[in-house]
């Protein structure tokens, strides 16, 4: 360090000191975020979050200053613009609220996608005109229907992780599409040694909720057609062997009065 600049090692020493101090430690992406998005998203998220921007070989300096099992494997994680992110909170809690303060945004050509994007049929509001042969040229089948662009069929026009070219930006901008989002995007967060990549962190809190709600009611089927008994399945047990020997003892009755 005796080569690097003094307020870069100030810079490093300050570093090391948060690693050290915070449990929870996350690296962030902040390419293609606006400067007053930033701002807002700083404000939004200062009593939960301490994030601080650096250099990466900075970072990387102070990282080699820790003695924290695994945390070196953050070096891995330093894509784009990186910046870091340093909690007490539980990682998939952060996780949710960086994705919920996220802001939809329209298309910019060479901009890739973050999921598939397709045209919706259905009417439109545009009258006939130049943009028909648009469509004509992006795939999209189209008509005119009361005098007003009619979709026929929706159209996939940029599957997830493909490049958006010029002509399908323009085109999605004039449906009012935005798919893409602004905010902080997790590469990966640093817990007590365990590194959980962003993708593994982008957990859709109700789809999860739906999923367990249907994984709980598969186990009451199963639990009640097996006949195991506990404390939530007795009750709907001795109803349906009370159903049961019911229905046996009414075809034993009336197969006894036609003899």
């Amino acid at each position: 360090m005796a080569h690097v600049a003094e307020y870069k090692k100030k810079e490093v020493a300050e570093l090391a000191k948060l690693f050290k101090e915070y449990p929870v430690i996350g690296i962030i992406n902040m390419d293609n975020l606006p400067t007053p998005q930033l701002q807002k998203m700083r404000a939004q998220l200062r009593d939960t979050v301490n994030l601080r921007m650096s250099k990466k070989r900075l970072i990387k300096l102070a990282l080699e200053k820790v003695e924290k099992q695994n945390i070196k494997e953050l070096e891995k994680h330093l894509e784009g613009m990186p910046a870091l992110l340093f909690t007490k909170e539980e990682p998939f809690k952060i996780a949710l609220i960086l994705r919920k303060s996220k802001s939809s945004a329209p298309a910019k050509p060479g901009q890739t996608a973050p999921r598939d994007i397709i045209i919706p049929a259905g009417p439109t509001g545009f009258t006939p005109g130049p943009i028909i042969s648009e469509l004509g040229q992006a795939g999209i089948k189209a008509g005119v229907d009361k005098g007003k662009i009619v979709v026929k069929e929706e159209k996939l026009v940029a599957k997830k992780g493909e490049k958006i070219s010029h002509k399908i930006a323009n085109l999605l901008t004039k449906f009012g599409i935005e798919p893409m989002e602004i905010g902080l995007n997790i590469s990966a967060i640093y817990d007590d040694g365990v590194i959980y990549a962003g993708e593994v962190l982008d957990v859709d809190d109700k789809k999860l909720v739906e999923e367990l709600k249907r994984a709980a009611l598969w186990a009451f089927n199963l639990a009640v057609e097996v006949g195991y008994p506990s404390k939530g399945t007795i009750s709907f047990l001795i109803s349906k062997a009370y159903m049961q020997a019911n229905a046996v003892a009414q075809l034993e009755k009336s197969k006894a009065a036609g003899r």
